[in-house]
């Protein structure tokens, strides 16, 4: 027994003194290397804002999507959504510099650059134009030609008429009719025969008249001498793209997840939508699922990244708009000529 203890206190004693003297080791080498912060830190988002172009709702769904999936914070994003204001578009609001993103269309960015005030599409949000103009199923009209001298409830842009006019030529009519400004819904003007016919989106006025149980013949424009054009479309300024491409490309890169989930899972983007935005939007709910199931698979074309945009689309509907003096400068003289080019970049798209 005494000689295990000998053993046991001869070999203990000098392991002891070691693990003693590695401690002080390591306490040396910490108090003189101190722990670096963690890499992990959070940094504070970089706020960005975008300016809607009506109402939430459908074509904007992508980026409530990428909103509620925290895509945006992600990139570093704060994203900002500003009130919707019919006083003042968001075309205006981003050569102000009030906001980083707008939401418009290619008949106003075409207008913007007549009057010097430029706005580029950054995406285009549909690939094709899902707009038609429309009439009461009960009503005699029954093709374009036959709207000749019918009145149309217009909503005040300067490139209506132009478009109906050839529309209804190109049906082998004259193209003349009476317009007056609209201060009501579409659906009702027609109802209440205020107006002949008007002008909607198939995807969001033209569900609403399924739900509402009226009856519509529709026209798309397309289908009767317009040329193909993207809208509704992402703008940015010409300054904001030269002095802030990094926050622009991760605005981008968050929105297009936003639309490519929108584009594969309808419903669900349908049921994030509905949640993110104020109680009381959607007061017809089955409207918007019904609205979101028809736009999501024309979000892009298949085999084509969201937001793309083509030469072609820039040149068609631009050089028919122009040519048909449907596009005025700041002292409302016809614009004949513009850069075609410099209307859209798909720079940002990732």
């Amino acid at each position: 027994m005494k000689s295990r203890t000998r053993l046991f206190l001869s070999l203990g004693i000098p392991v002891l003194l070691i693990v003693i003297i590695g401690c002080l080791y390591l306490v040396q080498q910490r108090a003189s290397n101190p722990p670096q912060q963690s890499n992990t830190t959070k940094q504070p988002l970089t706020p960005v804002k975008l300016a809607l172009d009506w109402t939430p709702n459908t074509n904007h769904t992508g980026v409530y999507v990428a909103m509620a999936k925290k895509w945006y914070e992600e990139e570093g994003l704060s994203l900002q959504i500003q009130p919707y204001s019919s006083n003042v578009t968001p075309d205006v609001l981003i050569n102000n510099g009030k906001v980083d993103v707008g939401i418009s269309s290619t008949e106003s960015i075409v207008s913007d650059a007549a009057v010097g005030q430029p706005a580029v599409s950054i995406a285009a949000i549909v690939q094709h134009n899902t707009s038609s103009l429309a009439v009461l199923a009960s009503s005699p009209i029954k093709r374009p030609r036959d709207l000749d001298g019918k009145t149309y409830g217009a909503f005040g842009a300067p490139y209506e008429s132009a478009v109906i006019g050839q529309m209804i030529k190109q049906d082998g009519g004259k193209g003349n009719i009476k317009s007056v400004t609209l201060d009501i819904d579409p659906l009702q003007a027609l109802e209440s025969h205020r107006v002949d016919f008007v002008w909607i989106f198939d995807g969001a006025e033209g569900i609403q008249a399924k739900h509402q149980g009226v009856q519509l013949t529709t026209f798309p424009i397309i289908k009767y001498g317009i040329a193909d054009y993207y809208t509704p479309n992402f703008i940015a300024s010409p300054n904001e793209i030269k002095n802030k491409p990094e926050l622009l490309r991760k605005f981008m890169k968050a929105t297009a997840r936003g639309y490519e989930y929108a584009r594969t899972h309808a419903e669900d983007a349908a049921n994030i939508l509905m949640q993110q935005v104020p109680k009381g939007t959607f007061p017809d709910q089955a409207y918007v699922t019904d609205s979101q199931q028809y736009l999501s698979p024309r979000y892009a074309d298949s085999g084509r990244h969201w937001g793309q945009q083509d030469a072609s689309a820039w040149q068609g509907y631009p050089q028919f708009i122009l040519h048909a003096d449907g596009v005025k400068d700041a002292n409302g003289k016809p614009v004949t000529s513009l850069n075609l080019n410099s209307l859209y970049t798909n720079q940002f798209l990732p």
